[in-house]
């Protein structure tokens, strides 16, 4: 990337921070923290109070937004761009310099509704100028023009209407229409016109996303050959998914920032995303060139393949597992039986949170997963998906749980999801997997957090009777993990993983697994009293710990593969029904 794609792109990046920041002057009622332009309230430096500061925050950057595009423009024409960038490039510094003086209009209008959505509307024609120049920085105009015409026209008509999606939502912003009528609600009474105007929103709002989505679909099925198109298409359709959810989630929490900000955020990143796509599908698309950036094409799939590959990078027996803790969790947290929409709210959360962890992880191993019989034919290594869409699945995976859980459960827990990713990213996949022995005893602390996850999602903290949940989880995983890891001892020593049975041998492992198990038993029996179980479970915790330390026992006796993959199939059974037993206790002991 030469230096000038590169000051564009950082041009356009800037631009997306300068929405986002004025998402949360908006979503704060803060665009009056500062009453007059271009001082507040006379100074230079605002007072030290929170809403001039986020108001001058807003300023500060718009500031250096200004800055780049001059920048932009005085590099284009030093550098000896095609006669477009610069013309584009002068076009940008006449549009920033506007969108300032708008910025002043505001503040002068008091806020007046008009006013604002040209703010946002100026802001969002800025970014498509910048990714134009970006782009035909690296494609001059006599090489481009030659799309498919109608693959073109459906992905100009998605972001034409994703355009007036974000400015009838301005609207509906600025007319304080964002609660005219409850979610519940599809057709309202059309007698007020604010009512009137946040139908329109909700009418484009599933306009837009059909048609993002069937752009996609199209692209998958007349666009194998360009790759960047597709995967455009694909971000749209995830991006258009999440704003539908925020959407929903604003009326839901009563217009909250939380949910307000990352709502116009994800719709100008939509908006960017499409806009770029029309951008490569009218370079691309309709000729046989590729992008020579690309890699070359998988194998053409049907949808359903493709699916499926994407599905299994996520893991869901592991997911399923995570899952079977947390609901009980919830139970015990709740002593009795919590709201189901708050158990299912979690639980997707989660879901999306734990998947996005293991496709991530599965990118990270692809290499070492290749060298082992039982993971040979794991999508990455079977070349079923592209490594590159695969973390981008991974990361697009871990935001959706995080925006998800903030916006329907609460920030605690979206926060505790998103720390279970980071661990089981950084600490144990890069960090100790291929370096350490302890790399699964440490490591596991990652598949504890859902507890914490179930646990804050119902308290909004995270208390004792969590911790020792937390701490069966991370007790249970040595003793579950070690046991596969001796089933596949070879494999992980053709990879070159350091797990225990490798380095320490199966003796030494089996007795590592006994020491563990031994460990959880106990640590299960101290949640009786911090959880205040009933007989119920402390029956079960007892019966199930004995089954568990015999057949480790058992295992010390007989090191063959057969006993072992026995021990890792009871593990399973055992959690299960572990933390089934408490959510019978929780429920039965309080009805008592």
């Amino acid at each position: 990337m030469t230096r000038f794609r590169r000051l564009a792109v950082v041009s356009t990046a800037a631009t997306f921070v300068l929405i986002a920041v004025g998402a949360l002057v908006r979503a704060t009622d803060s665009g009056l923290g500062c009453p007059d332009w271009p001082r507040c309230f006379g100074r230079l430096v605002p007072p030290a109070e929170l809403h001039p500061w986020i108001e001058h925050s807003h300023r500060l950057v718009a500031a250096a937004v200004v800055v780049l595009v001059a920048l932009l423009a005085v590099a284009a024409w030093r550098t000896g761009q095609a006669r477009g960038v610069r013309l584009a490039a002068a076009a940008a510094v006449v549009m920033v310099l506007s969108q300032a003086l708008i910025g002043a209009l505001v503040v002068w209008w008091k806020l007046e509704a008009e006013s604002v959505t040209l703010h946002l509307g100026t802001a969002l024609a800025l970014v498509a100028l910048l990714e134009v120049i970006a782009f035909r920085a690296r494609w001059p105009a006599g090489e481009w023009g030659r799309g498919g015409r109608g693959f073109v026209r459906l992905a100009a008509a998605g972001a034409g209407l994703t355009y007036l999606q974000m400015l009838v939502g301005s609207t509906v912003t600025g007319h304080d229409a964002g609660l005219a009528y409850p979610l519940k609600v599809l057709l309202p009474d059309l007698g007020p016109g604010v009512a009137r105007v946040q139908l329109v929103h909700r009418v484009l709002a599933a306009v837009v996303a059909m048609l993002v989505a069937a752009t996609w679909l199209v692209a998958r099925r007349t666009q194998r050959t360009h790759p960047t198109v597709t995967r455009l298409a694909g971000y749209a359709t995830g991006l258009v998914l999440v704003q539908v959810v925020l959407g929903a989630a604003n009326v839901a929490n009563r217009l909250s920032a939380l949910t307000v900000v990352p709502h116009l955020v994800v719709g100008s990143l939509l908006w960017g995303t499409m806009f770029a796509l029309v951008l490569h599908a009218h370079r691309f698309t309709g000729t046989g060139e590729r992008d020579p950036a690309e890699p070359e094409p998988l194998p053409a799939r049907s949808t359903r393949q493709s699916a499926a590959a994407y599905f299994l990078l996520t893991k869901p027996r592991i997911v399923e597992l995570l899952l079977v803790t947390t609901v009980p969790t919830m139970f015990i947290a709740e002593r009795g039986i919590p709201s189901p929409w708050l158990v299912a709210a979690t639980l997707f959360g989660g879901a999306l949170s734990a998947a996005s962890a293991n496709v991530i992880n599965c990118y990270l191993d692809r290499d070492i997963d290749a060298l082992m019989r039982r993971t040979a034919r794991r999508p990455l290594p079977a070349h079923r998906v592209d490594p590159g869409d695969a973390l981008r699945f991974g990361l697009v995976l871990g935001v959706a749980g995080f925006a998800w859980l903030w916006a329907t459960v609460n920030l605690l827990s979206a926060a505790l999801a998103t720390a279970a990713i980071l661990f089981y990213v950084f600490v144990y996949t890069l960090g100790l997997k291929r370096r350490s022995t302890q790399n699964i005893v440490i490591g596991g602390a990652a598949g504890a957090v859902p507890v914490l996850v179930g646990w804050s999602a119902v308290t909004g903290r995270v208390e004792l009777p969590a911790l020792v949940l937390f701490a069966i989880i991370f007790y249970w995983t040595p003793p579950h993990f070690w046991a596969l890891a001796l089933r596949y001892k070879d494999d992980y020593a053709a990879a070159g993983v350091p797990m225990l049975p490798v380095v320490r041998g199966a003796t030494e492992t089996s007795t590592q697994i006994l020491y563990y198990t031994v460990l959880l038993v106990t640590v299960t029996l101290l949640l009786y009293p911090a959880g205040r179980m009933g007989a119920i479970y402390l029956a079960s915790a007892v019966a199930l710990g004995t089954a568990f330390i015999w057949r480790a026992l058992a295992l010390r006796r007989d090191l063959s593969s057969k006993r072992a993959i026995r021990l890792f199939s009871f593990s399973n059974r055992y959690l299960a029904l572990l933390f089934l037993a408490m959510a019978i206790d929780a429920v039965v002991h309080v009805a008592a």
